[in-house]
């Protein structure tokens, strides 16, 4: 006499469906995005009116030239007191950061996290043939975290 299984006939196994977890997948592609030449002044009424904390700075071609933060207005804001100038007058490019790290569309939001962790950056612009297609954010992560929270994390 064998063995008997009361486990009844089993369903076949449903294939299990993987959140995605590439930058691509969770990067911002609608960016608002300033001119070298532009105002401090306007990039600080772009920023309240948007509520983010900064973006990329472009040329006509849509080429990553920088980018420009609330951090970067701050400085501008101390300076026109300690120069007594007004405040905003200055051109985008004097205060702009230029050597910005950028992340590739198919890294892991893993491998982001980390490069966000060792940066101490807000935000990666992606670029892809030299123009700018999108830009992932701390935020951006998060969310992604979010929805992959019980799954199996491996890649």
């Amino acid at each position: 006499m064998g063995i008997k299984s009361f486990q009844g006939q089993r369903a076949a196994p449903e294939k299990l469906h993987s959140a995605p977890i590439l930058v691509e997948d969770y990067m911002s592609r609608s960016l608002i995005t300033f001119k070298k030449d532009q105002s401090v002044y306007e990039v600080m009424e772009a920023l309240i009116k948007n509520k983010i904390s900064g973006a990329p700075v472009v040329n006509e071609h849509n080429e990553l030239l920088g980018i420009i933060s609330d951090g970067d207005c701050m400085k501008q804001i101390s300076e026109s007191r300690y120069y007594n100038m007004p405040i905003g007058e200055e051109k985008i490019e004097a205060y702009m950061a230029t050597d910005v790290p950028t992340v590739e569309k198919s890294l892991n939001i893993f491998d982001c996290a980390s490069l966000f962790y060792k940066h101490d950056c807000r935000r990666f612009p992606i670029l892809e043939q030299g123009k700018l297609v999108g830009q992932i954010s701390r935020k951006d992560i998060l969310c992604a975290a979010m929805k992959l929270r019980g799954q199996n994390w491996h890649c």
